[in-house]
């Protein structure tokens, strides 16, 4: 008997984002704003609007991977969440990351009304890694990173493709947050200095949410920027 052998091929896959354009004539700078494992684009827009929806025009882009998230109570019906990630093929997954940023900013240059050479990159979660990994191989477009209990590459130090970056980023983390805790955003944070502007990290006593009141802290730091 001959062994199996595995096939590729690729079809068509639709993406989606939520934009948000201020009233105005801009031009507004871009936030591109990613939601956690278990999110979706309606939940980031609403937590990037809260930062402000005056000042900038904000992309919400929805993971491309859909699993079902189980109720906790019996009469409670199902709910469909995304995610970045598989553990198979990896690599893919942030192929299709970058790829999906790539057409945003693409789409983003044709409206006068937005500032679309540079970017901030607001995340939660599981995608603050992501962002990162297009930020250290592109920083030219990078406004500024804001990373929300979430971590860095763990190829951090050995990926010979990510180069210094001319931007700062603001790093949130939770006092109570039971997967990125306190030390480990301090070891994140030092590992990130080297290869940006600066590094700022900002402690909320909190778990693995986004702080209530963390959008007028992410708010004035962007304003600055």
């Amino acid at each position: 008997m001959t062994d199996s052998v595995e096939r590729r091929f690729t079809q068509e896959f639709p993406r989606y984002y939520d934009l948000h354009v201020p009233e105005g004539d801009g031009p507004f700078p871009l936030v591109m704003a990613m939601h956690g494992y278990g999110g979706d684009k309606t939940s980031m827009m609403k937590l990037a609007r809260r930062i402000s929806d005056s000042r900038y025009a904000i992309a919400a882009l929805q993971a491309p991977h859909q699993h079902v998230v189980y109720p906790e109570k019996r009469d409670e019906a199902l709910r469909f969440a995304f995610g970045w990630a598989t553990n198979y093929r990896f690599d893919e997954s942030l192929a299709l990351h970058r790829d999906a940023v790539d057409v945003i900013f693409r789409d983003a240059a044709q409206d006068p009304r937005i500032e679309s050479d540079r970017a901030f990159f607001v995340a939660f979660s599981q995608a603050v890694a992501f962002n990162f990994r297009v930020a250290m191989t592109d920083p030219g477009r990078v406004r500024g990173m804001v990373g929300i209990c979430g971590g860095v590459p763990g190829d951090l130090s050995s990926n010979e493709d990510y180069v210094r970056g001319d931007f700062d980023v603001l790093m949130i983390g939770g006092e109570q947050d039971e997967f990125y805790a306190p030390e480990r955003m301090r070891s994140n944070c030092s590992a990130l200095e080297p290869l940006v502007r600066s590094v700022e990290l900002r402690m909320f006593d909190c778990g693995h949410v986004v702080p209530r009141d963390v959008h007028p802290v992410i708010d004035t730091w962007m304003a600055k920027r």
